[in-house]
């Protein structure tokens, strides 16, 4: 995804957690997810005009709805590692 970006593209399909996949592909693991995205690009020095931490807030939201855990390491992981301020 970021070699395409870098090659031009400007448009990506993801999905928040990750969810789908391909029912016709056994084992197909999902799609990209979105927060996983946002981050890797923002990283970077990509601008994508969104905001992770509502990005992950949405996906907490999906993982209630559909009623199990979502496939996105990051959002498994609780979003991106941050400093904390002094204690």
């Amino acid at each position: 995804m970021l070699a395409a970006v870098q090659a031009g593209v400007t448009q990506i399909d993801a999905s928040i957690g990750g969810l789908g996949g391909c029912p016709f592909a056994p084992g197909a693991s999902g799609n990209i997810a979105t927060e996983e995205v946002v981050y890797l690009l923002e990283e970077s020095g990509v601008c994508t005009g969104l905001d992770l931490d509502r990005v992950l807030a949405a996906a907490g939201i999906v993982e209630r709805v559909v009623g199990h855990g979502l496939s996105s390491n990051f959002f498994r992981a609780g979003g991106p590692n941050r400093p904390r301020g002094p204690a």
